[in-house]
């Protein structure tokens, strides 16, 4: 395939904004226009639940892209303009305008889910509005529920604990963060959370909202508090595109290249995008900062026929209650678990602690709690799948 003529990004968030950046940097050197929803200059999220929410940082401090850097990379900014239909050739824009191009980047992200009933000022955190909102009303208040124990909710409630706040976190799950470490590391991230400060309830099933401040539980238990945050995770924003053949029922079906599936010069990447995972065999969405760079580095060399990247081993991290929380790898394709440094899975000190997934005697992750000096060590020995005692050996 030849180079397109132009290429437009859709979605203004780090994934949009690095496969711009990687379009350059691989040569492209026809047009390009970078469409984004909200009015913001390009910015960085994961500040939004922690710098940002507590004042260290101001918006123009998480600016991805200031104008100088716009003005090098020559693209054609349109923002707070969303993007409401994509046909054959053409990206129809809210505000009636449209835009021709022959390649399209999908980079849309992820809206918060919501609860049944859940009233409209219940707080929820995705945007830099969202975070200021939330960090408005947490300027007078002295209670915080949380209603999710993942990462956002848990940095939120980290920050407000930090500032003396009252901080209930409702978990249904018997572990927070299930998903991301498995039932073992995830009891000791509630730990974490417990010992941070928190009132962490595990098991708690919330039935409705009696008001924007008060929320009943299956038991009957209500709680109240002055600023109630559902953090939830997020679902793929692709509501706006209705395209037939095109699979978006868990994100926007991908091949290992970003290429959309049933389209052409159709490309996904970041929190929209569900990418065919071949360890795994399936399409899986990554929903961390460093697989969207990743990702639309892999994309814009596919666009250009540059030679393909080689992929990388996933990574996520997560600043809560004084320590760095670090994964490396692919903790879902682990089948047991051991401890390689500190005592937090037995039940000692959290801080130091470094967990190995294993696949049968293969190591496929690790997941540190303040210990980075370590979790960087083990990069290589994911990477080649090392036998255990080559894993030990290490210690």
């Amino acid at each position: 395939m030849s180079q397109p003529e132009h290429v437009v990004v859709i979605g203004a968030g780090l994934g949009g904004v690095r496969t711009v950046e990687q379009l350059r940097n691989a040569g492209f050197q026809g047009a390009i226009s970078l469409v984004g929803a909200e009015p913001h200059a390009p910015y960085d999220r994961p500040p939004l639940s922690k710098q940002i929410l507590t004042g260290a940082h101001g918006p123009e401090d998480i600016v991805l892209l200031g104008a100088d850097a716009l003005k090098k990379l020559n693209v054609d900014m349109r923002l707070g303009v969303p993007v409401v239909a994509l046909h054959e050739g053409v990206v129809e824009l809210a505000d009636g305008t449209t835009i021709e191009a022959d390649a399209f980047v999908i980079a849309t992200g992820a809206t918060p889910r919501r609860l049944p009933g859940q009233p409209d000022d219940v707080h929820t955190l995705r945007t830099l509005d969202d975070s200021l909102s939330l960090r408005s009303a947490l300027r007078d208040a002295t209670s915080l529920l949380v209603v999710g124990g993942g990462f956002i909710g848990a940095e939120v409630a980290s920050g407000a604990v930090g500032r003396g706040l009252k901080v209930t976190v409702l978990e249904a799950l018997p572990v927070p963060a299930d998903r991301a470490f498995g039932q073992e590391v995830g009891a000791v991230y509630g730990r974490l959370i417990t010992e941070g400060g928190v009132d962490l309830r595990l098991g708690a099933k919330l039935t409705r909202f009696l008001d924007s401040r008060t929320v009943e539980l299956a038991d009957g238990e209500r709680l109240s508090s002055d600023v109630v945050l559902v953090g939830i995770g997020a679902a793929p924003a692709v509501d706006w595109w209705d395209h037939e053949g095109v699979n978006t029922t868990h994100g926007i079906a991908c091949d290992s290249s970003g290429r959309v599936l049933g389209t052409s010069g159709v490309w996904a990447v970041g929190d929209v995008a569900a990418w065919d995972e071949p360890l795994r065999g399936e399409h899986v969405r990554h929903e961390h900062w460093t697989s969207a760079a990743d990702q639309a580095a892999i994309v814009a060399r596919d666009i250009v026929g540059a030679e393909p990247q080689k992929p990388t081993l996933p990574y996520f991290w997560s600043d809560q209650f004084g320590l760095r929380i670090q994964g490396l790898g692919h903790t879902e394709l682990g089948d047991s678990v051991a401890a390689l440094h500190g005592e937090g899975l037995s039940g000692g000190a959290i801080k130091g602690t470094v967990v190995g997934y294993f696949a049968g005697d293969r190591l496929v992750a690790v997941v540190g709690f303040g210990a980075a000096r370590w979790v960087v060590r083990y990069r290589a020995l994911i990477a080649k799948g090392a036998h255990h005692s080559e894993v030990f050996a290490l210690k």
